[in-house]
């Protein structure tokens, strides 16, 4: 989401230059696999974090981890997804949930999360096989309308009922705090649970420093929990993203385009 002002094979050194260590992104397939690693490599930036072959982007599908009938499809983009993070050393992917159909009653909804068991029991078998983790995010149902994970809790019970070491909480605190509310509470109560962070001003998804949310005080909750994980930031600049990077300057991220953040 951030340096759109950038193709984006060229946003991995503007990345590196505002100070970033890491990268993360929704989807790498369609890019070459030595191009990614080219661009990380020289940029000396670590992949984080991306997104499992969500079915038919374009034409409003996100994610196959829970739609009955999609299995064997599911099991491919699994493979494809750990074939890439084999090649880019990165150590956790997200499995997208997908959508209910439109008014879904209950027999309905208990197939999708029947499918969901299974699918994230296989994907999390493959994952650490591979050694790595595998990651599940409540999406709030503004931003992503019939997503069928969109509560904390339930996120929680799906980890525990599959039951896999390394199936792990993505937790987005701009999701978290439209659905839930509550942020600090949820984030001690699930903290044993949590693989990943993501950040994004509340309501409008600009930078942090803009909306409702107290970030300072979040992430030093964060810290002060023992967390050494990432912290992805995943909002859309409200303007130029250099112009918008102020808020970071207290965690090593740097507004100046002529020099490289330390």
């Amino acid at each position: 989401m951030l340096f759109p002002e950038h193709d984006f094979l060229d946003r991995f050194g503007a990345a590196a230059k505002a100070g970033f260590r890491g990268v993360e992104y929704l989807f790498p397939y369609a890019y070459r696999l030595e191009d990614l690693a080219g661009c990380l490599r020289e940029a000396g930036l670590e992949q984080v974090l991306f997104n499992l072959p969500p079915g038919n982007w374009e034409a409003g599908e996100r994610g196959l981890a829970s739609l009955p009938g999609r299995e064997a499809e599911f099991q491919a983009s699994v493979a494809e997804a750990l074939r890439y993070a084999e090649a880019l050393d990165c150590p956790r992917i997200h499995a997208m949930a997908g959508l209910l159909p439109e008014r879904a009653d209950r027999e309905t909804v208990e197939a999708h999360h029947h499918t969901y068991l299974k699918n994230l029991r296989f994907a999390a078998g493959e994952a650490a096989k591979a050694g790595r983790d595998l990651l599940i995010e409540p999406i709030n149902q503004r931003d992503m309308p019939g997503y069928f994970l969109s509560r904390q809790a339930d996120a929680i019970k799906v980890i525990d009922e599959v039951g896999a070491d390394n199936l792990r909480l993505q937790f987005d605190v701009y999701h978290c705090q439209i659905m839930d509310g509550d942020l600090i509470s949820h984030m001690e109560r699930q903290f044993h649970a949590i693989g990943h962070v993501q950040i994004a001003g509340v309501p409008e998804r600009h930078e942090p420093d803009l909306g409702e949310v107290c970030y300072p005080e979040v992430l030093a909750r964060l810290d002060s929990l023992g967390y050494t994980g990432w912290v992805g930031c995943e909002y859309r600049p409200a303007g130029n993203t250099w112009a918008g990077l102020g808020w970071g300057q207290a965690y090593g991220l740097s507004t100046d385009t002529t020099t490289r953040g330390h």
